[in-house]
């Protein structure tokens, strides 16, 4: 890692540490300002302390799976979704609220939606095959994420029950509000497993940058990385989606806002994603506090209104460059 990146992570790390705090101390009831103690530990035990880790948990997951995709793919628009783990999530959530099944096990909605992430993931993997480079991946991502954004739609468009309908869409909007410890606990070592898998990509996304004969030249095998890659998004992404729902554009935006800061090298871009991904997730959560009185928004509608503008300026910029 070279030294000039150092400085950023460690303001990275103290953004990520101050969001955590505000996160805690932000919302209705002001922890130390109002009420007994009793009451103090069970809002912040309870009500902030999940969702706080899940947000720190949750968009490190999101920036460092987008870094990641974007390096080994080489395509700059590669975000978390783009291989149809997120979609397969939302699935299997659905499928668990339309059948009645988050009625009667409180953790069947995670649980279902890791289950479809999981099928998603093997049903990309056994479309792209092996050793077939990054764009076979990544029109398959993008089959089975039509596939299942169709499954979803069908499934709204015959349910019988109006709640559930309303439900599953309020859910697949994302959100970090009444989550459980239970359900963090469910999540947040799936995640930190598939984010280890994530990192150990570094020297691979360096050496592909020379091109991927290169790249094998060096020693690296590819069919390997990319069973690593399709692992780690799966569990990471599948993990988080399951949990939270499906929050939009936090993968593509932090590694674009940051791999300047790390000389374009992408191996150098996780870590740093990782972070930035965490802050930037954490406090878009403890904004949607301040404003919840007056507006109830959903934080990936939040990140989808955060992220759309950057990402037309990206278009323009691109455009600009490409331009004779």
């Amino acid at each position: 890692m070279k030294t000039t990146a150092f400085p950023m992570l460690c303001w990275l790390a103290i953004a990520v540490a101050c969001a955590f705090v505000l996160s805690l101390s932000v919302g209705p009831g002001l922890i130390g300002l109002s009420g007994d103690a009793a009451a103090r530990v069970l809002i912040l035990r309870e009500i902030r302390l999940p969702r706080a880790l899940l947000g720190a948990a949750v968009g490190a997951a999101l920036g460092l799976a987008g870094a990641a995709l974007q390096g080994y793919l080489r395509n700059p628009l590669a975000e978390p979704g783009v291989i149809g783990v997120s979609g397969g999530a939302a699935l299997g959530a659905v499928l668990a609220i339309h059948l009645g099944l988050a009625a009667t096990l409180p953790a069947a909605i995670p649980l279902a939606g890791l289950l479809g992430a999981a099928l998603a993931t093997l049903l990309v993997v056994v479309l792209a095959g092996e050793g077939t480079g990054p764009v076979p991946l990544l029109l398959a991502g993008v089959a089975v994420s039509s596939l299942t954004s169709a499954a979803i739609a069908l499934a709204l468009t015959i349910s019988g029950n109006p709640f559930a309908a309303a439900e599953s869409v309020f859910w697949m909007m994302g959100s970090l509000a009444d989550r459980s410890l239970p359900q963090a606990a469910l999540a947040i070592p799936v995640i930190a497993a598939g984010m280890a898998m994530l990192f150990k990509l570094s020297r691979t996304l360096d050496a592909l940058t020379l091109g991927e004969d290169a790249a094998q030249s060096l020693g690296i095998d590819l069919v390997i990385a990319r069973r690593w890659l399709i692992a780690g998004v799966a569990l990471s992404i599948g993990a988080a989606t399951a949990v939270t729902g499906i929050i939009g554009f936090v993968g593509l935006v932090v590694p674009h806002l940051l791999r300047r800061h790390v000389g374009h090298a992408p191996g150098r871009l996780l870590l740093a994603s990782a972070l930035g991904g965490a802050a930037l997730l954490l406090l878009a959560d403890t904004l949607l506090r301040l404003v919840s009185p007056w507006l109830d928004i959903r934080i990936g509608v939040l990140t989808a209104l955060l992220g759309a503008p950057f990402f037309t300026l990206l278009v323009v910029r691109m455009r600009q460059e490409l331009a004779p």
